[in-house]
């Protein structure tokens, strides 16, 4: 476990879970440059503590695979250190904070036949994973993530920090390149751009409207999207799906509505702390030598539209001169 901050302690408290669930791993070291936090997580969990991956790695011989949750601009660093060393990487959102070094991060694990995956947790999500099978041809979403406001992550907009989630999985739900982005943010809290709201239009034809704010009252975690004879709706925090369908479809056979020409179903759910599903997920490339899930050409697929969607909103606020309204 490279880092010991509030993500680098989850993926050590579930590594540790699956070890005693029987699952064939064992959490060997927790590497973190505060060697007391390091020292802290170690113990609570039975590892050793180390205060470098240079340090780690001499312990090679015990250590096969790695999560990778420093802060993005070391991701290149500590997953090539790692990678040369012979140890595959789930790397934290975003992968990196350049395509450039996304791209480095990918060609060496080609070369090198490392695993790597990207830890864009919402795949892993129930509600997720019951939604896939549903997909026809969505030609409209509408998607919430709104978080109250924490010193946590502010080193990166809310784009790269929040809504990121979501561009990786309407990507993946519409399997089209992107045609054009409408964008505009502001900052609130902090100097980074705080709440942001996007219009993509996609190739398909598909458009899907994004929100994202960490300067909100409540907690919202919301994707709903339309298809033809279909609107579905996903709870990512409930994990909980609705379909509502017009006209008869046996496998999604459910309770009429208000309307008797729309049925109500809710798919099966199979409960599972997302995070959990995701370690699994990404051990079982590691030993099959698959790739994973959530590849790194996924993750760099996310994070170059949420590079872009970052471009057009400066260049919003160049249009509307916002920076010398904001000053005046």
């Amino acid at each position: 476990m490279i880092g010991a901050g509030a993500f680098g302690r989850n993926h050590a408290r579930v590594y540790h879970q699956l070890a005693r669930q029987g699952e064939p791993v064992k959490l060997v070291a927790v590497v973190d440059p505060d060697v007391a936090r390091a020292d802290e997580v170690a113990r609570e969990y039975g590892a050793r503590a180390f205060g470098s991956v240079a340090q780690l790695i001499t312990t090679r011989g015990e250590v096969q695979a790695a999560t990778v949750a420093v802060p993005t601009i070391h991701h290149l660093e500590v997953a090539r250190t790692l990678m040369e060393a012979g140890i595959d990487v789930l790397i934290e959102k975003p992968l990196a904070k350049s395509l450039a070094e996304a791209d480095e991060l990918i060609r060496l694990a080609h070369q090198l036949g490392r695993a790597g995956q990207v830890g864009h947790l919402e795949r892993f999500n129930p509600a997720v994973r019951a939604t896939l099978p549903l997909i026809t041809r969505p030609m409209f979403f509408e998607v919430h993530r709104l978080s109250v406001f924490t010193p946590r992550s502010l080193d990166v907009d809310v784009v790269l920090d929040l809504m990121i989630h979501d561009l990786d999985v309407v990507l993946a739900f519409t399997n089209s390149a992107v045609k054009e982005i409408r964008a505009v943010g502001l900052p609130i809290l902090s100097d980074k751009v705080d709440i942001a709201n996007v219009r993509l239009e996609f190739e398909s034809g598909c458009v899907a409207n994004f929100t994202a704010s960490r300067v909100s009252t409540e907690r919202v975690r919301k994707l709903r999207f339309f298809q033809p004879k279909q609107y579905i709706s996903l709870d990512y925090g409930r994990q909980d799906v609705l379909v509502f369908t017009v006209g008869a479809d046996p496998e999604l056979a459910g309770t009429p509505s208000v309307n008797p020409q729309i049925k109500v179903a809710k798919p099966a759910i199979v409960a599972e702390e997302p995070l959990h599903a995701e370690l699994k997920s990404f051990l079982e490339a590691v030993r099959s030598r698959s790739t994973p899930l959530v590849s790194l050409e996924d993750g760099r697929r996310a994070l170059a539209l949420a590079l872009d969607i970052i471009a057009a909103i400066t260049e919003h606020r160049e249009q509307v001169q916002l920076d010398r309204l904001q000053a005046d």
